[in-house]
């Protein structure tokens, strides 16, 4: 078995997340994708800087996250974690 590094690991699933939110439309500013903190007001779960910490990779997101960040941005929890291996 090949060894992982889940450093990188973390921060592609950081990018692929962020990639994912500018996709998603604000709903407090036309043409402009949603902001951190947008996210985590219409989460009511999510800090802005566990937004940040998770688009940077570096933290773990729990299961409770990510579910909440597939709810917000629109999103099948399993498109969360389809990013290149």
């Amino acid at each position: 078995m090949n060894k992982i590094d889940f450093i990188k690991k973390k921060k592609e699933l950081g990018k692929h997340i962020l990639k994912l939110r500018k996709g998603t439309k604000s709903s407090e500013y036309a043409n402009r994708y949603i902001s951190q903190q947008e996210l985590s007001d219409r989460s009511e779960y999510l800090s802005k800087k566990t937004v940040g910490e998770i688009e940077r990779g570096d933290t773990n997101p729990s299961f409770e996250t990510l579910l909440a960040l597939a709810m917000v941005l629109e999103v099948h929890p399993k498109e969360l974690l389809d990013f290149e291996l």
